[in-house]
């Protein structure tokens, strides 16, 4: 569900983004709305990159440790059934 967030901007910021807005076919609230979005995919995309990293970088010390076992505390037929990347 969206929120309604309240933002102040000086009358020139305000002017520029209005004009930006525009040129997109967009509305003032759509195109702060869009800037937002593209921030946020951005910095979760760098994240997820860099997790993927990281265990690929220590995927033999987490299997080591780990080993196949990867449903513990579940019952045996359960585990051998869940799909192999669920977890």
């Amino acid at each position: 569900m969206a929120k309604q967030t309240n933002i102040r901007l000086d009358d020139a910021v305000k002017a520029a983004a209005e004009d930006r807005a525009k040129r997109r076919g967009l509305t003032l609230q759509g195109y702060v709305a869009d800037l937002i979005e593209a921030d946020v995919n951005q910095a979760r995309a760098a994240f997820m990159a860099g997790a993927a990293t990281f265990l690929a970088q220590y995927a033999d010390e987490f299997e080591a440790e780990v080993g196949e076992d990867r449903y513990p505390g579940l019952p045996e037929g359960l585990a051998k059934s869940a799909p192999r990347d669920a977890a």
